[in-house]
C-alpha cells in the first residue's frame, strides 16, 4: 500500500504541475482539498481523469462517495486497491 501511496502522490504532482512539491511533502492522512495540500474543483476533474488513465478506475462525479474517496492519501489509496 504504501508504493500505491507513493505513486498517488507523484501522479498528484505530475499532473497538477505542482512544481514545489515532493512526495514527502504530501501527509497520507492530509486533506487534499481547501486545507491541507489546498486542492480545488478543477484540480480534483484533472486528477480524476489521471486516476482514470492510470488505473482504469472512473469515479461518478455525483456520488457522495466520491468526496469521501478523495478526502486523502490514505482514502484514495484504499479505494483504488478495492478496484483492482
Amino acid at each position: 500500500m504504501d508504493a500505491l501511496k507513493h505513486e498517488l502522490k507523484r501522479l498528484i504532482i505530475q499532473t497538477l504541475e505542482l512544481e514545489d512539491i515532493t512526495p514527502d511533502d504530501i501527509k497520507d492522512d492530509e486533506p487534499l482539498f481547501v486545507d491541507g495540500l489546498g486542492l480545488d474543483s478543477i484540480d480534483a476533474l484533472e486528477l480524476g481523469l489521471a486516476i482514470k488513465n492510470h488505473y482504469n478506475i472512473k469515479f461518478d462525479a455525483n456520488a457522495e462517495q466520491t468526496r469521501e474517496h478523495f478526502s486523502s492519501i490514505n482514502s484514495l489509496a484504499g479505494y483504488i486497491s478495492s478496484k483492482s
